[in-house]
Formats: structure tokens, sequence, C-alpha cells
């Protein structure tokens, strides 16, 4: 089941199917079941040691306050005997239950962690199999919040709710043991008033959902806000965006606010109603309690232990509010993990996807029309054949469309109608992985991670020798600036290369292109962020790199490519010319001629 990619439009409709999100969940509690059931395991002694001091509080009353020997079975236990045994019984219960709830911790933590780094790990996967669309409609905000943050809230709050629950039950059930023990008739009275006091959890639940809900997509927009302002740190100081920019963060910040604040008064009017309803339970069973002690059912001792038990009973009622939200959020959480999981990318491969080989003739645009969204085409009836070995470049208007074109070549997007075929065959027939190996691409914006320049360059081909680093590296121009850097070609440039400049970050991009040496080369303003000189050697490099070839570059610079064996002007995405750079000046009033032009005048050459 596929779900809309637009994380903001989550319903988390799943949420309350609690045997279904069990289902889901259940592959990652399998293979850490043991100390799961272990961990749950021990909740269970846990739970029932809470008991213990009401229990043993109805003996201790009668035997050492009002000194009545208690008999079990034809043995006496007297006062003194009790009297010294209590108080070591009490510290002994409290020192197992101590170890008991330090286990039990650390196993559940085990559990927890182990459960969400394993769901982080497949949505990582998933994150990776996603397509340009994808990234295109969601912000990183979002994307951070929903594969990093749900998965903790959804596996560590998941095996947390379960022990809580276990712990719970256990509890409560050798507390109505301990009430029966006492005296039935009073136990009817507390567990009647102990059942009351879940019926206004069903009023809640949905609004607990909803609002839960929008908290979690308002803090991936709060995510997102973080993450702008840390990389668009320089555009706002020089353009003085401070003032928009906290406001903006302002509003965010009221908003979840007001949500707190919301589901506070959805949750929170359930708490004094749970003690209200804890104290009629109480006011009932005093009286009556008095009447059975006069009438000689019950003794002092047993009341005692009777009320004791029943304080601890009613005591995770009086926090259900709070316990169901905890929970619900968890299983809010738990549906917009598995909603991730059903996303599935535009773009995959066919079932009888052929593998691409490399070897080819020609590339073929045929009637290509594109758009990002529906009813705003970008590319209108595009028809282009380049043949093996050509450089063809991509000139234009800003927008017109040049990097949409050689990005429906590896497949970032797929066409909207027509085809892109090499030697005859869609290219949407071939498996993607041997596509996109067979391309490579220098990008207007580059990116690098962050490490080192050669663990840069290396990601164009993992196993490349120091023989072929250092050719790359040399004709891509970085040794001119090697040597100003302490560790050479394994100083680490930070996140993004930010240590590194412009054209020097560029260059290592370039660097990584040469060295995968796929048969298909994309430029996309390879060569902008470099000077005359860096430009010229590259130039060369890259036309050593081109042979044998087939090579799009798009490029403003009209001087760069020239000697291109096909140039294409593409405006308003519909190709308005194509030819070489002689052919295109001659034509009268030509698209061509008038950008050539522009640029010889702005550059008096």
């Amino acid at each position: 089941m596929a779900i809309e990619i637009d994380l903001n439009k989550s319903t988390a409709k799943t949420s309350f199917d609690y045997n279904f999100l069990v289902r889901r969940m259940w592959p990652y509690v399998k293979p850490v079941l043991f100390r799961a059931f272990l961990g749950l395991l021990v909740a269970l002694p846990l739970g029932l040691l809470d008991s213990a001091t009401a229990f043993i509080l109805k003996p201790y009353i009668d035997i050492v306050i009002l000194d009545k020997p208690w008999v079990v079975k034809g043995f006496s236990i007297t006062r003194d005997i009790f009297a010294l045994a209590v108080p070591w019984l009490i510290i002994g219960f409290a020192i197992m239950q101590g170890f008991l709830k330090y286990l039990n911790n650390y196993l559940v933590d085990w559990v927890s962690f182990t459960i969400s780094n394993a769901i982080k790990f497949d949505l990582f996967k998933k994150l990776t199999t996603m397509d340009s669309k994808f990234y295109d409609t969601n912000s990183s905000g979002i994307v951070l919040g929903r594969f990093l943050s749900d998965p903790d809230t959804a596996s560590r709050s998941f095996i947390t709710s379960l022990k809580d629950i276990i712990t719970a039950a256990t509890s409560s059930i050798g507390l109505i043991v301990v009430l029966l023990w006492n005296g039935w008739k009073l136990a009817i009275v507390g567990v009647v008033v102990l059942v009351c006091a879940f019926l206004p959890v069903a009023l809640i639940r949905k609004k607990i959902k909803k609002t839960s809900l929008a908290t979690m997509v308002l803090g991936g927009g709060i995510n997102t806000n973080f993450n702008e302002t840390y990389h668009g740190n320089k555009i706002i100081t020089g353009y003085c965006l401070k003032e928009k920019f906290d406001n903006r963060f302002k509003r965010q910040i009221r908003e979840a606010f007001e949500l707190a604040i919301s589901l506070t008064k959805r949750v929170g009017w359930m708490s004094p109603i749970m003690y209200l309803i804890a104290s009629i339970g109480i006011a009932v069973v005093l009286p009556f309690g008095n009447h059975l002690i006069i009438t000689g059912e019950m003794t002092v001792g047993s009341l005692a232990s009777f009320i004791t038990a029943l304080l601890l009973l009613y005591k995770p009622v009086k926090t259900l509010g709070n316990t169901l939200t905890n929970i619900q959020n968890t299983f809010v959480s738990i549906s917009r993990v598995f909603e991730l999981f059903d996303l599935q990318p535009e773009i995959k491969d066919k079932e009888d996807a052929k593998t691409f080989d490399g070897v080819y003739e020609n590339i073929t645009f045929q009637n290509v029309f594109f758009e990002y969204k529906k009813g705003a085409p970008v590319l209108n009836n595009i028809n282009l054949t380049v043949k093996k070995g050509e450089a063809i470049a991509l000139v234009g208007n800003s927008g017109g469309g040049k990097s949409t074109m050689v990005n429906l070549l590896p497949r970032f997007y797929d066409v909207t109608s027509g085809s892109i075929t090499i030697d005859g065959t869609d290219i949407r027939d071939y498996k993607i992985t041997s596509l996109r190996g067979a391309i490579s691409e220098v990008f207007q914006d580059n990116f690098l991670f962050s490490g080192t320049i050669r663990g840069n360059i290396l990601m164009g081909k993992e196993d490349a020798t120091d023989e072929e680093i250092a050719e790359v590296v040399k004709g891509a121009c970085i040794d001119e600036f090697l040597g100003t850097l302490p560790d050479g070609i394994d100083t680490y440039i930070g996140e993004r290369g930010t240590t590194l400049s412009g054209g020097q970050k560029q260059r290592v991009a370039i660097a990584r292109a040469m060295i995968k040496n796929s048969p298909i080369l994309v430029l996309d303003e390879a060569t902008s962020a470099l000077d005359n000189k860096s430009e010229a050697i590259v130039q060369k490099a890259l036309e050593n790199l081109m042979k044998d070839k087939t090579v799009f570059v798009i490029a403003h610079r009209l001087s760069t490519i020239q000697n291109s064996d096909k140039i294409a002007v593409i405006n308003e995405g519909e190709l308005k010319e194509l030819g070489t750079h002689s052919e295109l000046l001659k034509i009268e009033n030509g698209n061509y001629r008038y950008l050539y032009e522009m640029q010889f005048q702005k550059t008096g050459v």
C-alpha cells in the first residue's frame, strides 16, 4: 500500500488498530524476543511486590499493635517474633524490588535501543531508495523528524508501555487479591469504582491522536527552521533577516505551546476526575469497613491492609490521563513509522528490467514532455539525438529546462510523456543501477560529504588505485591547492566541504566524476566557479576525458562550449535551435546569436 509522499500529510490512520501495529512490529521484536520476554517477565514480580506492604500490614497491626497471636496451621506467631521480623522483611522486599527494577530497566532499554536501531537502519535504506520528487516535496526537518524521532518514540515507548502495562496489571492483580483476602464485600466496592474510572478514557482517545499528530508535524517544521538557520546563516546575517527568522520561530513555538495546552485541556480534566472517583471509593469503603469491624466480620488490621491496597491500586488510576497520552503517542508514532515503510518511489525498476552494459551508439529524446507539477510544463516536445562520442552543449535562458533534460537521463525523474532511448531501448527498461553506473555527473551545486578530499574522490570509484587518484587530482587541478592544506589530500573538509572555497569544491567534484570514468558524462556548469587559468586547464582535462564518451554540457559562458559537436538552444522548455557554433551564428535574429552577442558586448571580446 503506497501512501502520499508529502510527509506533512500524515494521517496515522492505523494508530487505533493495535493488532495491526503489533504485527508490523513483530519482525523487529522477534530477534530480541528472549531479552524482551525476560524483561517483561521481571516486570511480573516487580508489580506483585507492590502488594507486599499492603499484604503484611494486616498481620502486623493484628499481631504487633493489637497483640493478637496469628495461628497458621497450628503454628502460633507471637508479637515479639513478628515485630522483629517485619522490618527485615520490608528491607528485603525493598532490596529485591530495587534489583528487579534495575534488571528490568536494563533489559527494556537494551531491547528498545536494539529495536530502534533496526528500524532506523531499515528506514535509512528506504530513504535511499526514494527519488528526487520525494526530496523536492519534503523539507529536511520533516525527514529528520519522521525517520529519526518517530522510530525512537515508537520502539522505546512501545517496549516501555508493554512493561508498564504488565507491571500495572500484575500489581493490580496482586492488590486485588489482597483486597479479596481482607474482605470480599469491600473488594467488590473497590473494583466497581476502579472499573468506573476507566470509562472516561474512551471519550478522549481520538482527541489525543489528533493533537499528538499535529504536534509531531509541527516538530518537523521546527527542525527545518533550525536546519535552514544553520546552513543559511550567512544569508540571514548578510541580508539582515534575523528578525524575520526570530518571528517565524516565535510563531512555531507559539503553535507548539497552543497544541500542548490543547492536549492538557483534553487530558488534564481526567486527573481530578480520577482523584474524585478514587476518593468516592475510599469514602464508601471506610464506613462500610467500620461496620464490618463492629460486626466482627473484619479485623482492624484487615481494614488497614485493605485501605492501603486500595490506595496503591488507585495510584495508577489517578495518572491514567498521562499514561493514556503516552501510550497513544506511542501508537501514533508506530503508525507514522510504518507509513514510511509503505512509501514507494515513483522511479523504480521494472520486473523484467535489463542491465545496461555501457555499450551504445546514440541517445535519443523523442517527443519528450515533462512537468514537475501537473499543469505546469517544463519541457515541451523535445526531440534530440546525440551520437556516441559527441559533446552536446545545452544553452538558453535560466529556467528554460536545460538541467531538467540532463536530470531525466539518469532517471532522477521520469518523462511525463514521450521517451528517452539508448539505441532504441527506453531507459525505463534498464535497471536503474546499471543506467546510473554508466553516467558521471558534476552538478551546479556541488555537494561534498564530511570526510577527506580523498574520501570524496573515491566515491566515484571505491577501489581506485593511488595512480588513478593522482591522475584525476592533476587533471582536475586539485594539486594546485593541496600543498596549502595541512594533510594534503587527506585533509578533513567538514560538512558540505565548508573549509574549501567554491572553486576548490568544484574541482573535487570534477575529480570524483573523472575517476568514475563512465561512458556518459553530464557537466552542469562544471567550470562555473573556476578562475580563467584553472578553467583552461580543467577544460583541457575534460576534453581528454570526453574521448569516446557522450557528453552533455550545460554552460552560460558560451566561450567554454564553442567547440562542442552540437549546441542545443533550450528556451521556455522548447528546442529552439540545434547546430554547431558557426552554424547557429549564421541564423538571423537567432536565439544563440543573441546570447553570444550579449556576452560579447559584456566581455568586450
